[in-house]
């Protein structure tokens, strides 16, 4: 990752963030999943956030993001949960009816760590790899069934 500067600053930040629904409901199957990611997407444009990977299974979100020395990873999670949230009951109320009666998309927690330059693609193949790893998963645990 190359260095980034600003009238003020020279920095290098990378951000690996993994946020959970409510409950940890599976929701997040097509149609929902692309409109999740357009939803965040367009968050990330809206609010400057330089969004460099996203992947969404089922009951997670990956999302690697390049930050700015004045924007905190807590305001960034911030914006994308209470936005994305809103913008999705908007589509699908009956997402928040089945699954989400409280009316909270998120739980409160998140995961987030700074990503170095030394290891910056590892994280990146991972966010990029993640869904076709847990189809792997799954398809040898329906396998490995003996009973």
């Amino acid at each position: 990752m190359e260095l980034q500067r600003n009238t003020h600053h020279v920095y290098r930040l990378m951000y690996h963030f993994v946020w959970i629904p409510k409950y940890r409901h599976k929701v997040f199957v097509e149609p929902y999943r692309e409109a999740m990611k357009a939803i965040i997407r367009k968050i990330g444009y809206d609010y400057d956030f330089d969004i460099q990977e996203l992947e969404i299974p089922e009951d997670h979100i990956h999302m690697v993001i390049k930050g700015e020395p004045k924007v905190a990873p807590s305001h960034v999670m911030q914006v994308i949960k209470s936005i994305s949230a809103r913008e999705f009951f908007k589509l699908y109320p009956e997402i928040n009816k089945r699954y989400f009666w409280g009316g909270k998309l998120w739980t409160q927690s998140y995961f987030v760590e700074t990503i170095g330059n030394a290891n910056e693609e590892t994280i990146r193949k991972y966010v990029q790899n993640e869904l076709i790893e847990l189809d792997s998963k799954e398809k040898n645990a329906k396998q490995l069934g003996l009973f």
